[in-house]
């Protein structure tokens, strides 16, 4: 008896994965700047060996920016935040194939850097709204 007690499931549950406090759309964003930021740095240099470094780190910061949306996406977010913003899932969409090959990733033009980071801004009032209300 004492060891079915000891091992006996506790079950807990959360609107999120992982206690309130873990996920932010910050990462997102950071990681949007680097790759805006690089993409200018892109612009104002000729050096062929800079440019490909940038190229490559630029897609790989693109692709964290994916990663921190998805994780927002799939985990922070639940049914009554789509139903109460419905926008939220073409939202996510449109920041995550922003990020990929039809923004950050192909395109070296500071302009799409930036509609990602618009894209981010928008996920993050949300992001915020739903913080408040739990």
């Amino acid at each position: 008896m004492r060891l079915f007690r000891m091992f006996s499931a506790v079950e807990a549950t959360a609107h999120c994965d992982l206690p309130c406090g873990v996920y932010d759309p910050a990462q997102a964003r950071i990681e949007a700047e680097s790759v805006k930021a690089i993409q200018e740095k892109y612009q104002g240099n000729e050096d062929p060996v800079y440019r490909t470094r940038a190229v490559l780190i630029k897609e790989q910061r693109a692709e964290l920016v994916k990663h921190h949306l998805w994780v927002l996406w799939t985990d922070y977010f639940k049914p009554p935040h789509f139903e109460k913003y419905p926008q939220l899932h073409e939202l996510f969409n449109k920041a995550t194939k922003q990020a990929g090959a039809a923004g950050g990733k192909g395109s070296m033009d500071p302009a799409e850097g930036q509609k990602l980071l618009d894209y981010i801004a928008e996920i993050d009032k949300i992001f915020w709204e739903t913080k408040a209300a739990a």
